[in-house]
């Protein structure tokens, strides 16, 4: 009779198993559908086009792999940026993306689906943003069970701060790192859960995918070793967590050094030190508890002796090698990106370039609200759910929370890094919260099991000793059965744990009430969450900003295409060998959209040649002339927003500039543009100001537009309204002013009267002008 019942139990389990994992499978589909669909707001409004400046440097290079094929890509050196430098692009970029997107467009094609590489290069972001989502399924699920995995997948598919760079038409690094990202912490926790060899591989695998996609693998080979170092100090070693270590360590590593940008810096540079270094302790552990297993306590004292001293012997041989490999080097063996990191102050300080690009700004407390909203608040009930127990899993994901949020507070960039972290940690607070609440309302329910159980146990220290009473009963009877000894040894263990199991249920349940409103409040947090998303989705990260968009006072819609303006005009209107300057944030686009070699572009690999552009932009006319002339510049473009309210203009990034110019050329100083230490570009101006070639290109002929020369951007009136230039002039300004293009005046159209003449010139000048009987001078001399 109970072999029956437990033989329907078993059945009943099974069904219900089977139809929680069918349905499990429809919900992860209808996320992935959700975290696709919400952002293609940007193709809806707009068009299908490549978003910000990066995005085109890598639809470009994509164009290239999907035309010559990749060993060409390899090898390809690009004569159209860094002039006269070039640049070599197969061993300077991240090629994850770009072979991505590459083996999509070859995959559609050879399916006969003849879709162009804009049009991948626009969906690759979204495709990938789906598969994050089902990456932080898997991993949350390895971590606290599948109802926390969906629920961190479905906020995961919506947060803003994803959104923000994984939207229709944002073709960047991150759009395939944060799933790499997450997929290789996913089959780290699995190794460690399993120990399986199998996954371990696997591992590494996603882990050179990772180094494929994006600088950020660095937080990945430095996040892993902290925790198994946590997990040693904490007495957590075992041989799981050394297989998910160890290949990871030689594996990873050596794949990592097959990617040409990374190379020799894997093994190098100091951000992968780390990794060795806790190789070599958790060898040393593993010996220590492999001698323990095998001797005798009295000689397992001398062993352990040996084998730390000669461990700490080649540590210490470790971290001398180390030392004299990073000692030659002003950083220590760290880029500056990741000085940057450890040390907030360091970029503003020594590496203005870094400390000039927006994002690498620390972010405000309203950008943590905008960008994660309410995870910002459920995230510490998630920390307090992963120690309720903790395990090798739930210690992880809280070291990857702690190392995010600091991170994220350096730089706003890094909000990307958080937000996976705070949505399984979110994801794990409402996952816990709706079991608790749930099974609180079910036991209360009339006529439901929980209720005429908890109204016999009272809930109270009674019912739990009527429950011990009945499980000491058990225990008798089943020892009064003699020929089933084989089954009482397997049925002891596991009743006493679902009866104790259940006790502590029991002991969890809330009031109806408080169980009701507690749900409908996560609801209505769910709701607002969700609305936040949307807007966020649909109105803040949406618009390209290469087309832009306002608002008129009478509700319509008011397009600016201007900078697209520029780039056909130079494209139609100039030679293709022709040269343009302009700063380092207009690079990619300028090459990519008007085919024309640039200067400098955002790579900013070369600081001395950014420099050499910058301060042709602080100097005066004449002396930027000669600058521009000796980098073989024709052209000459600038972003100004004076006239529309666009604020992101090369007035506002001026001082950047400066700073960037006056750090490589010592004659050009922040002070000399400064008022009594204001930026000032009213009457209140320095003269320096008023006369540098940034100033002239942006104002000259403003106060044609108002008679007043009123700037909306910096709400004042400009302090020098009437100038001419002599060694620019102006060949096409967009329909708002919003990007001016200005060509240098070859010398002999620009220098008029002051041409050196030779000796028989000056004499027969002066000789024809004492015939005349007149000192006039020859004004086209």
């Amino acid at each position: 009779m109970a072999d029956g019942e437990s033989s329907k139990e078993a059945t009943a389990r099974t069904l219900r198993n089977a139809f929680g994992n069918v349905l499990s499978f429809f919900i992860l589909l209808l996320i992935g559908v959700l975290a696709f669909s919400i952002r293609l707001f940007s193709v809806i409004k707009y068009e299908s086009v490549i978003h910000e400046f990066d995005p085109y440097f890598n639809y470009r290079v994509t164009q290239f792999l999907t035309k010559n094929g990749i060993y060409d890509f390899w090898n390809w050196f690009d004569d159209r940026t860094w002039y006269p430098l070039g640049r070599v692009i197969g061993g300077t970029v991240y090629p994850g993306l770009t072979l991505t997107a590459g083996t999509l467009w070859w995959l559609l094609n050879s399916l006969n689906i003849p879709l162009s590489v804009e049009t991948v290069c626009v969906f690759t972001a979204p495709i990938f943003s789906a598969f994050a989502s089902w990456a932080t399924y898997l991993l949350t699920k390895e971590v606290k069970g599948t109802g926390a995995g969906l629920t961190a997948a479905v906020l995961l598919a919506m947060v803003p701060s994803y959104i923000s760079r994984s939207v229709a038409g944002s073709y960047d690094n991150e759009a395939v790192a944060i799933f790499a990202l997450i997929f290789t912490f996913y089959l780290y926790i699995k190794t460690l859960n399993t120990g399986s060899l199998f996954y371990a591989t696997l591992n590494a695998l996603a882990y050179f995918y990772m180094v494929c996609s994006w600088g950020g693998y660095t937080f990945i080979i430095n996040l892993i070793p902290m925790h198994v170092l946590l997990c040693i100090v904490t007495g957590r070693f075992s041989s799981r967590l050394y297989i998910a270590y160890a290949p990871l360590v030689v594996l990873g590593t050596l794949l990592a050094a097959l990617v040409p940008v990374v190379g020799f810096n894997a093994v190098m540079t100091s951000e992968h030190f780390a990794s060795f270094l806790v190789f070599i302790i958790i060898h040393v552990v593993a010996l220590v508890y492999h001698v323990k297993e095998n001797l005798s306590p009295r000689m397992f004292k001398v062993a352990v002796t040996l084998v730390v001293s000669v461990g700490l012997v080649v540590c210490c041989a470790m971290i001398a090698v180390l030392i004299a490999l990073v000692a030659s080097s002003p950083t220590k063996g760290w880029s500056g990106r990741s000085l940057s990191l450890l040390d907030p102050t360091y970029a503003s300080k020594y590496i203005p370039i870094i400390a000039s690009v927006s994002e690498h700004q620390p972010p405000t407390w309203p950008s943590y609200f905008m960008d994660i909203n309410v995870l910002a608040f459920l995230v510490p009930a998630g920390i307090i759910a992963c120690f309720l127990p903790l395990s090798d899993a739930s210690s992880f994901v809280v070291l990857y929370i702690v190392t995010s949020v600091y991170f994220s507070g350096v730089m706003v960039r890094l909000m990307l890094v958080l937000a996976p972290a705070a949505c399984i940690m979110s994801g794990i607070a409402l996952s816990e919260a709706f079991n608790v609440l749930t099974r609180s309302i079910k036991f209360q329910l009339p006529g439901s099991s929980g209720t005429s159980q908890s109204r016999d146990t009272s809930l109270n220290t009674d019912g739990e000793q009527n429950d011990i009473a009945k499980t000491e009963k058990m225990d008798e009877t089943v020892k009064e059965r003699p020929s089933k000894k084989n089954r009482k040894k397997e049925k002891e263990p596991v009743e006493k744990a679902s009866i104790r199991s259940r006790i502590e249920r029991r002991l969890l349940v809330l009031p109806l009430e408080s169980s009701v409103i507690a749900i409908i409040l996560l609801v209505l947090l769910g709701a607002f969450y969700v609305v936040h998303c949307v807007w966020a989705a649909a109105e803040a990260y949406s618009a390209p900003s290469i087309v832009l968009t306002t608002y008129s006072r009478d509700g319509g819609l008011h397009v600016f295409d201007d900078f697209r303006e520029a780039y056909a005009w130079l494209s139609h209107n100039t030679e293709v060998d022709d040269k343009v300057a302009s700063w380092w944030d207009y690079g990619y686009q300028t090459t990519a959209m008007a085919n024309r070699t640039v200067i400098v572009d955002n790579n900013t690999w070369n600081n001395t040649h950014i420099a050499t552009v910058g301060t042709a932009m602080s100097s005066p006319e004449k002396a930027a002339w000669e600058i521009f002339s000796s980098l073989d510049v024709k052209y000459v473009l600038v972003v100004f927003g004076g006239l529309v309210g666009y604020p992101s203009d090369d007035i506002n990034k001026f001082l950047w500039m400066v700073r960037i110019g006056g750090g490589v050329f010592p004659h050009i100083k922040e002070p000399d543009y400064l008022r009594d230490g204001q930026y000032r570009i009213d009457s209140q101006a320095t003269p320096t100001m008023l006369n540098c070639l940034m100033y002239k290109l942006s104002y000259y002929r403003f106060v044609e537009t108002d008679g007043k020369a009123f700037d909306r951007v910096r709400q004042t009136e400009i302090g020098k309204k009437y100038f001419k230039l002599t060694h620019f002039e102006e060949v096409f300004t967009t329909h708002h002013w919003m990007v001016r293009i200005y060509k240098l005046k070859p010398p002999k159209n620009r220098i008029r009267g002051k041409t050196k003449k030779s000796k028989l010139q000056k004499a027969s000048s002066t000789s024809s002008s004492k015939r005349s009987g007149t000192g006039k001078r020859n004004p086209w001399h």
